[in-house]
């Protein structure tokens, strides 16, 4: 489908497009069967400007907005899906800097902008995932001082990560209004890089777990005031799931590219099987929801850059998108019949990094609760 841009927006999206042609793609199978994190692609991406296409200008960022970022993180993820996640992180990290931190936690800005800080978020742990509020890392006030006690898991980034946010109970009786967020410099003695999960997808993400024993950081290191970390973190989520929406679609994009490719060229019964109805079927219902997802998407995104509500909006393109995901990536890889299932054909790999997409920034039963709860809100 066209996309309807802004002269401005239309540039960083060919910009991107040919970034991941030209760079992305060449690397995704190896940096897949590595798991290793492409830190010279990370540090290009860095280098085009890429993580600050959602920041104010004001801010060191270029001043696009969501819909860049949008554009942006759908062209890196058609080429690899980690390399777009890898985009995400940074991207997401200083737009909550800019709105949430001090003067001095915003001077972090240049360098994560620049590649030379990599930065990430510790939120879930062992036994919190979607229950946020069951978290049970402390912080407790020492004098001047915050001590902070507990394990986080599934840290992206967190084997490579210089400067991370690390979400715990302050209060721990007082919900999720107890819940506070740390700017943590990951050279702070107490911290420790622990097991990286043998994920089924979405490798060369650096992913681990971190603990925290009796880390000791200074008061100014707090993100946002005290008991509203919860908040800060549930705005961000609406931000963060139109780039995992946008993610999935960048996935699925690529994966119908490739379908119509091989129905294109692979023949049987002496002709080539894209003129089989069955094939067509299942390329036209690719065709139409990829391009509803991006309508869903590109909407939400601008009422974000609107400055209007748009937590309905994010949930619902999350939902639709990365649902519609997991079947058409699934019948992308059924138009390459028995070839789909080699690993010489990257659909295999599509398959298994856009199925983390229903599970990311909150899982897709969370979605239809936030959507259910909107409506309520609305016919109230």
């Amino acid at each position: 489908m066209q996309r309807d841009f802004s002269d401005e927006v239309r540039m960083i999206d060919e910009m991107a497009e040919r970034f991941a042609a030209d760079i992305v793609a060449p690397r995704a199978a190896a940096i897949d069967e590595t798991n290793t994190f492409p830190d010279d692609i990370y540090r290009q991406m860095a280098g085009q400007g890429l993580f600050g296409v959602a920041l104010p200008e004001e801010a060191g960022g270029s001043g696009f907005g969501a819909l860049a970022a949008c554009a942006v993180i759908e062209r890196l993820a058609s080429g690899s899906g980690s390399v777009g996640n890898a985009f995400a992180i940074p991207t997401e990290f200083v737009r909550v800097l800019w709105h949430y931190g001090t003067e001095a936690q915003k001077a972090l800005i240049p360098g994560v902008l620049d590649g030379s800080i990599i930065p990430a978020c510790a939120v879930t742990e062992p036994d919190a995932g979607s229950d946020v509020v069951s978290m049970r890392t402390r912080a407790v006030r020492d004098g001047a001082d915050w001590v902070i006690s507990g394990t986080k898991a599934w840290v992206t980034f967190g084997r490579v990560a210089d400067q991370v946010t690390v979400f715990v109970k302050t209060d721990p009786e007082a919900g999720h209004r107890g819940i506070s967020a740390f700017i943590v410099d990951m050279k702070t003695p107490g911290i420790s890089r622990g097991k990286s999960e043998a994920l089924l997808g979405m490798h060369g993400l650096a992913e681990c777990q971190l603990s925290f024993d009796d880390v000791r950081v200074p008061a100014s290191a707090m993100l946002g005031e005290e008991g509203r970390a919860f908040k800060m973190a549930m705005e961000n989520f609406n931000f963060s799931r139109l780039l995992m929406s946008a993610m999935a679609l960048g996935m699925t994009q690529a994966a119908m590219d490739d379908a119509m490719a091989y129905a294109l060229s692979r023949k049987q019964f002496g002709q080539p099987i894209f003129e089989h109805q069955a094939i067509q079927f299942m390329i036209a219902d690719m065709s139409k929801d990829i391009t509803a997802a991006r309508l869903m998407i590109h909407h939400a995104a601008r009422l974000a850059d609107a400055g209007r509500p748009y937590a309905l909006e994010a949930a619902q393109a999350k939902l639709f998108t990365t649902d519609m995901a997991q079947v058409h990536v699934s019948n992308a890889l059924q138009v390459h019949g028995g070839n789909g299932y080699s690993s010489e054909y990257r659909i295999g790999r599509l398959f298994r990094d856009v199925r983390l997409s229903q599970i990311y920034e909150g899982t897709n039963q969370i979605q239809r609760i936030i959507i259910a709860r909107n409506l309520e809100k609305q016919y109230q």
